[in-house]
């Protein structure tokens, strides 16, 4: 078995060089490294240039389109391993990622994806802590991450993060990343949209705590950036969320989900109960982010209306507790 690896990458050279250093020290080497690159990255492109490779079977690609998924689906697209795996120009993955990827696919042909644990390096506080739930969809569409906070034993998740992913080529088929999603860049919710579409295809995901990359959350050359509110890049999060979860759920749940995230929401995407709970903190944002996750939602459903049809409840992905 074979593991193509693919980075995106844009004006983040010096963290890319460590990336590519850390692939360079994989106990399993891979069959290849794609580096995807926008094609006005100067930067980028002469720091490849000036790379040792030492034996690395690296190849690039260009990319005209701005956002991570045109990158990832030119990677993608370019592949030949029978596993491809993604990661950010920002990790750096354990000598021991690729081993234990590939180990988990050998072990279990139902398996079509397999992730783990990014591992944030100088975290904020509300980065700390650990949770044996991670990367799950739930009943009503809420989503819960905590891929940088999973411990314990691999198990079947829904949903991988895209810093630390992989799966199986023959799973991929001709699915893509959803070019739908919004963003000039990080395009949130990119791998949520993917995720759900191999499990509605009947494909097991598998989170392991023990798969790891160290994740140093470099710094975006778009409109999200981290830490800071940004109307543009926050409508953009909501908007990613709403067609990445809805088309996945069946009318029921869309319903319920339509009521639970205008009325109560999450703290990364407001409805009207959170809005309340933050209004101290927050201030006038408050009330500012609910209108905007509103229109966001709006927004996310006109996406799914205009190109394509909900899911039937007989072809709806499972629903979590």
């Amino acid at each position: 078995m074979k593991t193509t690896v693919v980075v995106p990458t844009f004006k983040r050279h010096k963290d890319l060089v460590r990336c590519l250093t850390a692939l360079q020290q994989q106990n399993v080497p891979p069959c290849e490294v794609i580096v995807v690159v926008r094609e006005d990255d100067v930067e980028t492109w002469a720091a490849l240039e000036q790379f040792s490779t030492d034996g690395l079977p690296l190849t690039t690609r260009t990319v005209k389109v701005p956002g991570v998924v045109a990158a990832m689906n030119l990677g993608l697209e370019a592949a030949q391993g029978d596993i491809v795996a993604f990661t950010d120009d920002d990790a750096a993955p354990h000598p021991d990622w690729i081993q234990r990827i590939e180990a988990q696919f050998v072990a279990q042909p139902e398996v079509g994806g397999v992730g783990g644990r990014d591992i944030i390096q100088n975290p904020q506080p509300w980065f700390l802590g650990s949770s044996e739930v991670v990367g799950r969809l739930q009943w009503h569409g809420r989503l819960i991450g905590n891929h940088h906070k999973g411990i314990g034993a691999a198990r079947e998740v829904d949903i991988l993060k895209g810093v630390n992913m992989s799966f199986r080529r023959s799973a991929i088929g001709s699915l893509r990343f959803d070019r739908r999603m919004l963003g000039s860049g990080a395009q949130v919710h990119f791998e949520v949209a993917f995720c759900l579409a191999l499990k509605r295809q009947g494909w097991t995901l598998i989170y392991d705590p023990h798969i790891l990359v160290d994740h140093y959350l470099a710094h975006r050359f778009d409109e999200d950036q981290r830490y800071q509110f940004n109307q543009v890049a926050y409508f953009n999060l909501v908007h990613n969320e709403t067609v990445a979860v809805v088309e996945h759920l069946s009318l029921p749940r869309q319903i319920v989900f339509i009521l639970w995230s205008i009325f109560i929401g999450t703290r990364d995407a407001y409805g009207l109960a959170q809005s309340l709970r933050f209004l101290k903190r927050d201030g006038f944002i408050a009330p500012k982010k609910m209108w905007i996750c509103l229109r966001g939602r709006w927004q996310g459903w006109q996406t799914i209306l205009r190109d394509r049809q909900p899911l039937s409840h007989a072809h709806s992905i499972a629903p979590n507790p």
